[in-house]
């Protein structure tokens, strides 16, 4: 199994999410986070511009069996992406077990 993370922007997070639904990935958790990156956002208040370093993103964590995982990342990339500085990152790390917790059961088809 394959735990992939994409921390991404927040305004494409619809998109991102109709793409996962569309290939079968049903389930994943987010959080909404703010991060240090390359990118500086710049706002205008009253006429006044200035730019903070406090970037927001929205982070998935989804988990799902090896043969899955490349086409949920390509889910993500292709749905994910502006071209610009800033679009996010995905970090794909092994897990060694997944248990369900209503009965027990304990393996990749519990992700199912």
């Amino acid at each position: 199994m394959k735990k992939i993370e994409a921390i991404i922007r927040k305004s494409k997070y619809r998109e991102v999410k109709e793409a996962l639904h569309d290939v079968g990935v049903n389930f994943f958790s987010y959080w909404d986070v703010t991060g240090l990156g390359n990118e500086k956002e710049g706002h205008v208040y009253r006429g006044v511009s200035y730019s903070t370093s406090d970037i927001q993103r929205r982070y998935l964590s989804i988990v799902v069996n090896d043969d899955f995982a490349e086409v949920a990342i390509q889910a993500i990339l292709n749905s994910g992406a502006t071209g610009e500085v800033g679009d996010g990152k995905i970090f794909v790390s092994q897990i060694d077990e997944c248990y369900r917790i209503r009965t027990g059961e304990k393996g990749g088809d519990t992700l199912k």
